[in-house]
């Protein structure tokens, strides 16, 4: 309990250092954020901060994509409804260019500490060197893995797997009739839930999305391989209804002893491994997978706060994000739930931290993962676009939102993939070509 109490102490400290001159004008900030389970304990854990500061919030806790749609027409209207968003590494730079994000060179806490950022996060939240979003956590993706079905199933996962021995794999955990399914993948449309993880996928395929003159590769003999190699292990198996899950539907799944394998992000380790898990003891993890072509189907990914330029509470906002995403939240984590729980992949103090790396056997490999993701070169062929498991262009977002329903209407069976992937490729140059490109 005394540790508990000197972490607890600490983070209230740093919170009381950093908003002395807010505290005096008390006010509420409203935060938009995502459902997911490190910011669910962000918001229990704020009134910390409120207390502290003076200050209060406002929380608006929204589903992944209604999130990114709701703070996408905000900001782009100067709408000003939000002073602290959840965004993630495809939009940052984009919003930061148009000057729609407040820069957070200055102004945060003496000891927030930028040159602490992993490289790799850093570089993808920031524009001609400034940063214009602070991560709060960062992840690749990997295969999480039931050991125990592993084993029963005669098999062994290596640390590197190919997707063939995944599908293998997969096929030989599944028992319908235990209601265990070999893999959950995200089926559910979007360009941030299933298309973030057939982009990536489709790397390791030799797919891109366009070639370098912006045509739509769809129709290229890399996608069709990597849709229909998705469709039909997802349909050998996958859960039913997969075509409606994403990241906390297949978490769920997982949790409750109902996937032997999950590829996913990587910051889904200390979930599946945690008291809500009812196979945590089992759990094993790999590199995401690659088909013998030098990639692997990982992304690179950091939601991260970020402050609207229509904020009229920029200093309180940016006190917030200084707590939230700081060194003494990680240890008001740690000394709250453990450090398995603390949010991953943003510090590299973090991965120097002995207590963490004893608790977390899957740290290194997340850090490996995030490292190994090339946002420059994503596919095997030349591509003009920068991005892992996202194309880092406006128009990207709402194509990509398009082309994840006609995917996700071919894996609940209302599309062959040759008809899902003509109309990705018809409407994918439609929008590019209206676009100017």
């Amino acid at each position: 309990m005394t540790l508990k109490r000197n972490l607890m102490s600490t983070a209230v400290g740093f919170g009381l250092a950093a908003g002395l001159a807010s505290a005096a004008m008390a006010e509420e900030i409203t935060i938009a954020t995502v459902n997911n389970g490190d910011m669910v304990r962000m918001q229990k854990l704020s009134p910390q901060w409120e207390e502290a500061t003076g200050n209060t919030i406002n929380w608006v806790v929204l589903e992944e994509n209604v999130l990114r749609q709701n703070v996408t027409t905000d900001i782009s209207t100067g709408g000003g409804q939000y002073d602290v968003m959840t965004i993630g590494t495809y939009e940052a730079p984009i919003w930061g260019n148009n000057d729609w994000l407040v820069s957070l060179d200055e102004g945060m806490a003496d000891d927030w500490n930028a040159d602490d950022l992993l490289p790799a996060i850093r570089n993808g939240l920031t524009v001609d060197g400034t940063l214009y979003a602070a991560p709060f956590y960062g992840e690749s993706s990997m295969v999480m893995y039931r050991k125990d079905l592993m084993e029963a199933a005669g098999l062994e996962m290596p640390d590197a797997p190919t997707w063939t021995q995944i599908r293998e794999a997969a096929a030989a955990m599944t028992d319908r009739d235990a209601d265990i399914n070999g893999i959950c993948a995200r089926g559910k449309a979007g360009w941030g839930e299933n298309m973030a993880f057939l982009t990536a996928m489709s790397n390791s395929f030799g797919a891109r999305w366009f070639d370098m003159d912006w045509k739509a590769q769809f129709d290229s003999p890399e996608w069709k391989e990597t849709l229909t190699f998705y469709l039909d292990m997802m349909n050998e198996s996958g859960p039913a209804g997969a075509a409606n899950n994403g990241f906390n539907e297949n978490l769920t799944l997982f949790q409750q002893g109902k996937c032997g394998m999950w590829i996913d992000a990587t910051v889904a380790a200390s979930f599946v491994t945690g008291a809500d898990s009812t196979v945590a003891d089992q759990v094993g993890f790999a590199l995401a997978p690659d088909n013998g072509l030098g990639k692997r189907g990982n992304w690179l990914w950091a939601w991260s706060l970020a402050i609207p330029a229509s904020s009229q509470k920029q200093d309180i906002a940016k006190d917030f994000i200084s707590w939230a995403t700081g060194q003494s939240y990680t240890a008001l984590v740690a000394g709250e739930e453990g450090w398995a729980n603390v949010p991953p992949g943003t510090r590299t103090s973090l991965y120097e931290n002995a207590e963490y790396l004893e608790a977390a056997p899957f740290a290194q490999m997340t850090l490996d993962s995030i490292n190994s993701a090339d946002p420059s070169n994503p596919s095997v062929q030349e591509v003009p676009y920068t991005g892992v498991q996202f194309v880092a262009i406006p128009e990207f977002s709402g194509i990509a939102t398009q082309v994840g329903q006609q995917f996700s209407d071919a894996l609940a069976g209302n599309l062959t993939a040759d008809e899902a992937l003509a109309n990705a490729q018809t409407l994918t140059n439609e929008e590019m070509e209206a676009a100017g490109y």
